[in-house]
């Protein structure tokens, strides 16, 4: 007789059989190549609503029920101030996943909005920062977040193009103003082509950003700067079909010793520093 599943068992098993060498392979590999989770941990699993988070919390509460590293998860979704249809379809997706969630509000989308310069760097920064202060009230001491590989090269490429730096998205990394807590990316080495095809061979549909800003901003720009730099990897992909792997390489292989200046822990440094000393180490 063969098994039934339930619609959120047949969810689970594109991830696991169909998509295994898409989606479960590189989370479950990012997790060990960056010691992403340790034994003992409990994670928040932060749930934006979008394609990435949802997929992010279905895996990480997958990967709890099978994991041979003991942890604990609480999955958040907080809302910025999304309109009552979006918040509607934010709490539907989790539900229909089988994701508990804890739910809180912020009125980070009318603050950030009401700025008229950076009004999205500063919705980060306070969305990580309300982040920060839930999981530490329910007892966790990461949070995990849904930037995934797509994300990594594209923030390179941005910091190169339009901040005049080398700047990569690490896997992990400690939070300065929150003594204790750290923010994972297992998603890392997941592509987003590759959740976009899940999302829609399981005929799911998640929500956007639903900031107001980014949305008016997409409309004018065609997209703004991200879509921007992902047009241009899409173009130079044509030419160079490997670009995308050389980018992510590059940010694991810096040759510090061709490098005219950088910074470490917000020091500057430069290459003159050292340069008349023998076998001098950067």
């Amino acid at each position: 007789m063969s098994r039934s599943f339930t619609p959120v068992q047949k969810i689970e098993q594109t991830i696991v059989r169909r998509y295994h060498e898409e989606l479960w392979s590189p989370f479950c590999k990012a997790i060990k190549r960056y010691q992403l989770i340790r034994p003992g941990d409990r994670i928040a699993v932060c749930i934006s609503g979008g394609k990435d988070s949802m997929l992010l919390a279905k895996m990480m509460q997958m990967l709890h029920r099978h994991s041979e590293i003991p942890f604990d998860a609480e999955y958040l979704i907080m809302d910025p101030g999304y309109n009552p249809e979006n918040r509607r379809r934010v709490e539907q997706n989790a539900q229909a996943l089988e994701i508990p969630y804890t739910l809180f509000e912020s009125d980070i989308f009318e603050i950030a909005n009401s700025q008229e310069k950076n009004p999205c760097f500063l919705c980060a920064r306070m969305r990580r920062g309300c982040l920060y202060g839930k999981a530490r009230e329910l007892g966790c001491s990461k949070i995990a977040l849904g930037h995934h590989f797509d994300d990594v090269i594209g923030t390179t490429v941005m910091g190169m193009f339009y901040g005049g730096q080398l700047q990569a998205m690490a896997p992990k990394l400690k939070a300065k103003n929150f003594p204790g807590m750290e923010l994972i990316r297992p998603l890392y080495l997941v592509r987003e082509e590759d959740i976009v095809a899940w999302k829609n061979a399981n005929g799911l549909s998640f929500i956007q950003c639903a900031c107001r800003f980014t949305e008016e901003s997409a409309r004018r720009e065609g997209g703004g700067k991200r879509q921007e730099v992902k047009n241009l990897i899409k173009f130079l992909k044509r030419v160079n079909p490997t670009i995308e792997e050389n980018i992510f390489a590059s940010i694991h292989n810096l040759q510090l010793d061709t490098m005219v200046g950088w910074k470490y822990k917000g020091k500057s440094r430069s290459f003159l520093d050292d340069y008349d000393e023998e076998d001098a180490p950067c």
